[in-house]
């Protein structure tokens, strides 16, 4: 049901989902379910590898693949990973850490800063780096290697980094327009290998993964077999329902838009209650979160709650509220506040 708050007093207007039943649910992205090809005989593997690139590239759609379940999410949408989000790939000869990050681009706002900061802070911290870039040509079978994507191996080539070039998304063109793309990188980079995919189709993502574990240091596993991601199901939570905001709504709006986990609360056999703010920049954006009569924020609700009770395995009983923090975006210390704090 719908509750509104004294607006005057909070700037809050509430949505609470108590369905008994869970109510059918967009599939999740595509993912294998398959095994990923088998591992040579030789010494355990681990270490950490960055996904890097522009944005929208796919990066957060790979590691999915990958991981075998969406720890990332996903929009059509540009920029729309903010925070490092580390996947664990646990096989019989190798552990793959992946971490994917916030898209390389050249915005000029705190948030934006604070991605760009997210996205180079992991490089260091990696023994392998996968670049990752669009595949695609202009007329005249045309290539250009993007400022961004030239600035990022820049920064590569000064860390000495070990870097596969994947380019992805194969699935829309025809095989014979990969040459042009090979033949406009083989120059930028010493790359250890040049691997075609497509993250959404699963082509080329086999021989990636294996030459991907070949490349890793010899060393013990760091996680145990189980464990997907070191992040907590808190932070799940509130990307869960940015998701849905991110899907759901025109324009620049999502961009504007942050979520913070109030309360959690586990009961059990009840299953878990959890309230949530959404946090936006202007009063005519509350107004588009919540739409007419509360429509489009009963509809955010549902599709995160039931994408939450998935994720968690449980009932859900999930609560939003949508308030004004007026500049967030731009202002360091509302940025801190919300959970986005950018490091120097």
């Amino acid at each position: 049901m719908i509750k509104t708050k004294n607006p005057q007093a909070s700037h809050e207007h509430e949505h609470e989902h108590e369905h008994d039943e869970p109510q059918d649910a967009p599939p999740p992205a595509p993912l294998s379910g398959e095994p990923l090809g088998e591992e040579p005989a030789g010494p355990h593997r681990c270490g950490f590898i960055t996904l890097l690139g522009a944005p929208n590239v796919g990066k957060s759609t790979l590691l999915n693949r990958l991981i075998g379940e969406r720890i990332a999410i996903t929009s059509a949408r540009p920029q729309t990973t903010r925070n490092r989000i580390p996947g664990v790939l646990t096989r019989p000869n190798s552990q793959l850490i992946l971490i994917d990050t916030p898209g390389l681009h050249d915005g000029k706002s705190a948030l934006n800063r604070y991605m760009d900061i997210v996205a180079h802070e992991a490089v260091g911290d990696s023994d392998l780096i996968a670049l990752i870039v669009e595949a695609g040509v202009g007329p005249d079978m045309q290539v250009g290697v993007s400022q961004i994507t030239l600035r990022a191996l820049e920064t590569l080539r000064a860390h000495e980094k070990r870097v596969f070039l994947i380019i992805n998304k194969i699935d829309r063109l025809p095989r014979e327009h990969l040459l042009p793309i090979m033949d406009a990188y083989k120059d930028s980079y010493p790359f250890e290998q040049v691997v075609p995919i497509s993250g959404l189709k699963g082509d080329g993502v086999e021989g990636l993964l294996r030459a991907l574990s070949a490349a890793l240091p010899e060393g013990p596993a760091l996680y145990p077999e189980d464990h997907i991601t070191d992040l907590p199901e808190r932070f799940f939570a509130a990307e869960i329902v940015r998701e849905k905001l991110f899907r759901r709504l025109d324009q620049e709006v999502p961009y504007s838009t942050a979520v913070t986990i109030d309360t959690w609360r586990d009961l059990g056999e009840r299953g878990t209650t959890i309230e949530a703010t959404i946090h936006v920049e202007r009063d005519s954006q509350k107004g588009i979160v919540i739409g007419k009569g509360g429509a489009q924020l009963k509809e955010i609700g549902t599709q995160a709650r039931q994408h939450l009770e998935r994720l968690l395995n449980t009932r859900v009983h999930l609560r939003l509220f949508v308030r004004v923090e007026p500049r967030w975006t731009r202002s360091e210390r509302a940025m801190k506040k919300l959970g986005y704090e950018e490091r120097r």
